[in-house]
């Protein structure tokens, strides 16, 4: 994290310690802050001079924050002990606050810079624009905080602004989750307190199109007043929305409709085939309604894995251009198409690893998007093409969610300060993170960690501190001063690194041929691993018994949700094990009259009361129970059934175990008759 602090010349103060701009960590960190101790803060008001309706508003969202955490908020209060003044950097006000503190204001920091000054009884905050002050105020909203029961603020300076000019995050509503519009609304809240500025919904066929309707599915998709009215929402926050719309590629759940059959480059495929004759009708159709709805200066068309381009319908152009070329004509008759909404149009950059030659063909003012979501020592590559090619770059690190109970925070840290900074360095305009729901179960409030990370790295100049970052997270995220959180996060990671915490392992049956390999390469790690995700969940729960003013509650719940899937991952290999053990012993026991109360036990170790068939199907409904808490706290129930239908066939699968086990185990007792292993469905016992 790269933080230059600067100090500057405050008067003398009474404050309560002091404490160095390194110790103290805002999210993102500022680049230049200078912090003097605290004051406590009992009441406030705040005034906006100038009286403009975009800093009233910052003001009535600054009121909001500090009557949350326990200041009494003017008109409510007499003469109050701090106020908060909004200024603008071209007023006289302005001018002369910034004069007083001999704070300049940079020509770098106009669009949304901003200067805080914050001393006993007063807070002044100035910017040139309306942005640049409602930064100034999520930064002081993060100088205050309540510990013990007393509110008290940061005493110092800040000067900041932001490293890359657009900082976004790319949110998959196509592929399982489709939020309610007020977790929507949740989000945009949230993003703007980090200071980022564009959001982008990701739609296949989930965005209601009033002269396309078929497509979108009733009860998970995006109306056109819902849409206007997120839009309006959006605005408030200075975040713009840019929906994107995937145009070529990533399209079967619209292909798969006979409407579109002379569309698609296969039948019923993925993929738009260019050449038809009512493909660009098509995407102006889309796209004249989302400029209409969404009044953004881009249009973002995806185009990313247009993997069976080429194995159909384009097949004799590709043979005989090849696929870059194909592709790239493509991609400019969208842009000649949608050339009358006179937008930029946004697209995924994945062409320069399929065919770097093909990208001098694109046109010059649309605007790259190369995505990597891995770890590369160096992700120049990626974008230098662009770069060569004189087409502007945003870069598209990843989030680590998809197709795992709980985002790799590890991966995502790293993924993201890589390519970020790689980005900065050479030009990149914008950053624009990306949360994937490939397995249709991924919960947005599991992702918060990773995300609000990416807004810091795109704000902050350089390459930023995942360190750093994660002891600041809980403080700033959840209202947790005690650092439980933060290392419960931690352990969390750690269970990462020694579990296979894939939605494919979550599933899988231990006791199959996949399972029972997956279980002995992950055996001797297991008992770590399930330490280290079990301490995360005692240090959730703790917190959430202690401290009463914790916030964000619902994404507390997904995170001790995911703490409790890695567990449960590993204790199911392990029983499953334990189970195959004992049914060998028992067999190899059976015969044996002295034996016969051992034998008995063992096999009602696999099914019983409390039994080991019982313990995994009660882990799996355990799990559903919680699983559907968090997802009908964000989400539409639409698709969630889908879900949950894996949960039950688990369910039924160890119910109807169990009680095949136990019916064994009572006609043994009866008859001394015991089938082998295999005949009774139990594998083998691993070997050591």
């Amino acid at each position: 994290m790269c933080c230059v602090a600067v100090l500057f010349c405050l008067a003398p103060i009474s404050v309560l310690r002091a404490q160095t701009a390194t110790q103290l960590h805002l999210v993102p960190q500022p680049r230049e802050l200078h912090s003097v101790g605290e004051s406590d803060v009992h009441s406030a008001t705040t005034s906006v001079p100038g009286g403009d309706a975009e800093d009233l508003f910052a003001a009535s969202n600054l009121d909001a924050f500090l009557a949350e955490v326990g200041v009494k908020v003017a008109p409510s209060v007499g003469a109050p002990d701090l106020i908060i003044n909004l200024l603008r950097a071209n007023s006289d006000a302005g001018k002369s606050a910034l004069q007083a503190d001999k704070l300049a204001f940079d020509p770098a920091m106009d669009a949304e810079g901003y200067v805080l000054v914050s001393k006993p009884g007063s807070v002044t905050i100035i910017g040139k624009t309306a942005a640049g002050v409602f930064y100034g105020v999520q930064t002081l909203k993060q100088l205050v905080q309540r510990k013990d029961g007393v509110t008290k603020l940061w005493l110092g300076t800040v000067r900041d602004w932001p490293a890359m000019k657009y900082r976004g995050i790319d949110d998959d509503l196509s592929r399982g989750p489709f939020p309610t519009l007020a977790f929507q609304k949740h989000q945009l809240d949230v993003f703007a307190s980090y200071k980022v500025n564009l959001y982008s919904p990701y739609f296949e066929h989930t965005l209601a199109y009033s002269n396309e309707p078929l497509a979108a599915p009733p009860g998970s998709s995006l109306s056109r007043a819902e849409a206007q009215e997120l839009v309006a929402y959006a605005t408030k926050l200075h975040i713009t929305i840019v929906p994107e719309q995937e145009a070529f590629g990533h399209l079967h759940q619209m292909l798969k409709y006979e409407k579109y059959s002379d569309l698609a480059e296969t039948p019923h495929g993925h993929v738009i085939a260019p050449g038809q004759s009512g493909s660009q009708p098509l995407i102006k159709r889309w796209f004249t309604q989302i400029a209409q709805d969404f009044p953004s200066p881009f249009l973002h068309i995806g185009a990313d894995e247009t993997f069976e381009l080429g194995t159909g319908r384009t097949k004799p152009d590709v043979d005989k251009r090849g696929l870059g070329p194909v592709y790239a004509d493509f991609l400019t008759q969208i842009h000649t198409t949608l050339a009358p909404l006179n937008r930029r149009l946004l697209f995924w950059g994945d062409v320069a690893w399929n065919d770097p030659a093909a990208v001098e063909k694109l046109p010059k003012d649309m605007v790259a998007i190369p995505w990597i979501y891995w770890h590369e020592d160096n992700y120049d590559a990626n974008i230098t093409p662009f770069k060569k090619a004189g087409i502007e770059t945003w870069v598209a690190p990843g989030d680590a969610n998809w197709s795992v109970v709980y985002p790799l925070g590890a991966a995502a840290l790293d993924n993201i300060s890589g390519f970020v900074e790689s980005g900065q360095r050479l030009g990149s305009t914008g950053e624009l993170t990306t949360v994937w729901n490939d397995d249709g179960e991924g919960l947005f409030n599991q992702d918060w960690f990773g995300i609000l990370f990416s807004a810091a790295a795109g704000w902050q100049p350089g390459k930023s501190d995942g360190a750093a970052y994660q002891s600041a997270f809980g403080t700033r995220f959840y209202n947790d001063t005690t650092g439980r959180l933060d290392e419960a996060e931690k352990e969390i990671i750690a269970a990462e690194n020694l579990i296979d915490v894939s939605d494919e392992t979550f599933w899988l049956d231990p006791w199959s041929k996949e399972g029972l390999a997956k279980g002995a390469k992950m055996r001797a790690k297991i008992p770590e691993g399930r330490l280290h995700a079990e301490k995360a969940i005692e240090l959730i729960l703790t917190a959430r018994a202690n401290d009463s003013t914790l916030r964000e509650l619902p994404a507390l719940d997904a995170m001790e949700l995911g703490a409790r899937r890695i567990d449960f991952i590993g204790m199911k290999f392990q029983l499953a094990e334990e189970m195959a053990a004992a049914y060998a012993k028992a067999y190899a026991m059976k015969d044996d009259p002295k034996k016969k109360t051992e034998t008995r036990e063992l096999l009602s170790s696999l099914s019983d009361m409390n039994g080991r068939c019982q313990d995994l199907r009660d882990g799996y409904s355990m799990i559903k129970n919680l699983y559907r808490a968090s997802w009908l706290a964000e989400n539409r129930p639409y698709w969630l059934d889908n879900v949950l239908v894996r949960y039950d066939l688990r369910i039924q699968l160890w119910q109807q175990r169990g009680e095949a086990i136990r019916q064994l185990n009572e006609t043994w007792q009866d008859t001394e008759v015991l089938p082998t292993a295999a005949e009774a469905g139990v594998p083998a016992p691993p070997k050591p």
